[in-house]
Formats: structure tokens, C-alpha cells, sequence
């Protein structure tokens, strides 16, 4: 196990050490495939992804897919520290990624190796380390996934202090289109478009959905943005544009929710994307029962992640803390990571 947590933390190093914003994650991913090759690990790479099957795969058995990924957000502006210099300081990793999500990945590849060429595993095991998750990007775990065999159910590695996110909140950005009349504001001519967009910006403020979760409590709807294309300040604007970022919890499909919000207001509504739904887990789940015979507890979690892209069953859990991503002077404990280690291995032995 020791052997197992130094490697981990020893990778993870490395990874802070190497600029990996998403879709540049070229050098680490060679980093991840250089390490699990070491090991004897035969590993594939599609993209800047990098994945593998354990020793003894057999098409007759279930398979679980062991997933976190290895590309970050920019560094925070407020940072003191080098965010590519990992540096342990009070038992504190420092490093950008350190916490979402590089030490969930190296717990996650540790506890694959510990596996990797047992011939009397129940399931097969699988490791992917992916690209673009924090862009939600379509080059990372929905790319892999084309090239690995059938999965039966995940474990996701992100930082929820290794206790079990069950159910978490789908994601719809909306594009939102209020059409007015241009003219000349002095001679009050014309239609404003945001004063359209203000009515139907307070019912988006005003509305609740009234199906709420308890794990993930109600929908959620936020104006993030607003703009009209207008220079002079004496024009009426014929057009005004705003964002609409919806959290959306398990009970509401995301054409239910958009079917509401088109009959109540004014403005076109486009989503980006209806990838990022919400999901969750059932409570009888192998998975979960493992974790709770572990004594973890379990709860909804406001964050998306890859968990959204995956068309299977998928638990999300690992070291970290989800408050301290994407954080000046980000950082994970190396107990954490430790202790992330030999969680997971724990967690499987009960299913393995």
C-alpha cells in the first residue's frame, strides 16, 4: 500500500509540474501513459485520453470503468503561489489540479494497478484518464468511451472529501433573444428590447419549479449575462441578449424544463448543449452499498461533471474538497490522496 500512495504522489507531482489546460493536455497525457507503461500496464491512447483493461479482461464478465481526468481551468489570478511548481507545505500539496481533480486520477491509477493482474476479479476493471472535462469538451470521456468495451457501471474521481455524490445537477446554458424595434431615444421611438428581456429576466428570478429534490433540492435559474449591441447611448436597442445558466435537478427532464420556460416568456430560448443532464445512482447500487458498509455517507452534488456523459450507472467520489477547486493557491493534503488510495481499493475489494 505504501509502495502505492508514493507513486501516486510522486505522478501527481509531475502533473502539477506540466501546463495541461484543456485541450492541451499533450504532455501530461504522455506523463500518465509513460507511468502506467512502467508498471507493465498495456495502455491505449486516443486524443490526449489514455486508457486500459486489467491483465485478465473477460468479455463474460461485468465491467467497471475507473475515470478522472488530467486537463485543468487556467490558474486563478489571485495566486501567490507557482501553480506549476508542487510544493508540500503543513502536509499541503500546492499545485494547479492538485485537487480537481489530479488526486482523485493517481488514487484512481494506483488503486487499478493494485488489481491490474489479479486473474480472480468478478468484474473487469478499466482506467481512463481524460481530457476536456472541465470544458465539457467532446474530445474527452465521450471519445474514450467509443473505444472501450462495454461499461456496466463508473467510479468518478472528483473531490467530495471521499463521501459519495449519488445524484448531481444537470447543466443547460440558454442563449435568450429579446427582439424589440430600433429608434431614436429622444423621440422614444420604437420597441426596447430590454425592457422585454427585464420582464422575462424577473420571471426567471420569480419562477420555481415545484418538483424539488432531496438530494439536489429545486431547479435552479441565474442570469449570468446581458448585452445589447448597441455604441451610442441614444439609441433604443432592437435587440438584447442574456445567458440563463439552469442547474437542474433528477425529477425534471431537460425538455420539461424548457417546454415551462418557452411558455412563459417573451424571448427566444436556444440551448447550447442538452448533453449535461442530471443523473443518479440508486441507493441499492452495488456501489453504494459498498461505500455504505464503508461507512460513507451520501448526498447531491451542485457540481456537473463527466458523470453527465455517461450512459451507465456512475458514482462519483474521491479526496479533495470540491470548495478548494478551481481556487487561488489550490491544494489537496497528501493525506488526502493517502487515504484516497486505499479507500478505493477498499471499495472495490467489496465488489472484486
Amino acid at each position: 500500500m505504501h509502495i502505492l500512495q508514493e507513486d501516486a504522489i510522486d505522478l501527481l507531482k509531475k502533473l502539477i509540474a506540466t501546463p495541461s489546460f484543456s485541450k492541451q493536455e499533450e504532455k501530461t497525457a504522455g506523463i500518465i501513459h509513460h507511468f502506467l507503461e512502467g508498471k507493465s500496464i498495456g495502455t491505449k491512447r486516443e486524443g490526449n485520453n489514455v486508457f486500459a483493461l486489467n491483465k485478465y479482461y473477460n468479455t463474460e464478465k461485468q465491467t467497471i470503468l475507473l475515470n478522472s481526468h488530467h486537463d485543468t481551468v487556467k490558474p486563478n489570478p489571485k495566486y501567490t503561489k507557482d501553480p506549476f511548481k508542487p510544493v508540500i507545505e503543513d502536509g499541503k500539496l500546492y499545485g494547479l489540479g492538485s485537487n480537481d481533480a489530479g488526486g482523485c486520477l493517481v488514487s484512481l491509477i494506483s488503486a487499478f494497478n493494485h488489481f491490474y493482474d489479479r486473474k480472480d476479479l468478478k468484474y473487469n476493471l478499466a482506467l481512463a484518464a481524460t481530457a476536456e472535462e472541465e470544458i465539457s469538451g467532446n474530445g474527452g470521456i465521450e471519445l474514450t468511451l467509443k473505444y472501450l468495451p462495454g461499461i456496466d457501471f463508473a467510479i468518478v474521481g472528483e473531490p467530495t472529501l471521499l463521501q459519495m455524490a449519488i445524484a448531481e445537477r444537470g447543466l443547460l446554458v440558454l442563449d435568450c433573444l429579446a427582439n424589440g424595434v430600433a429608434g431614436h431615444a429622444a423621440r422614444e421611438e420604437g420597441k426596447n428590447a430590454i425592457y422585454i428581456a427585464l420582464k422575462d429576466i424577473e420571471w426567471f428570478r420569480a419562477y420555481s419549479f415545484p418538483k424539488e429534490s432531496s438530494l439536489l433540492g429545486p431547479v435552479k435559474m441565474n442570469v449570468t449575462v446581458i448585452e445589447t449591441e448597441n455604441k451610442a447611448h441614444n439609441v433604443v436597442p432592437a435587440e438584447c441578449k442574456f445567458i440563463i445558466d439552469v442547474r437542474v435537478n433528477e425529477l425534471y427532464s431537460f425538455e420539461e424544463v424548457l417546454d415551462t420556460i418557452k411558455k412563459n416568456v417573451q424571448s427566444e430560448v436556444r440551448p447550447r448543449s442538452t448533453r449535461l443532464r442530471s443523473t443518479s445512482i440508486a441507493m441499492d447500487h452495488p456501489l453504494v452499498k459498498a461505500g455504505l458498509n464503508l461507512g460513507r455517507t451520501y448526498f447531491g452534488s451542485p457540481t456537473s461533471s463527466d458523470k453527465a456523459l455517461m450512459p451507465f450507472p456512475a458514482l462519483k467520489i474521491g479526496p479533495g474538497d470540491s470548495a478548494r477547486s478551481h481556487t487561488a493557491d489550490e491544494y489537496i493534503f497528501v493525506e488526502e490522496i493517502k487515504e484516497g488510495v486505499e479507500f478505493y481499493i477498499q471499495l472495490l475489494n467489496q465488489l472484486l
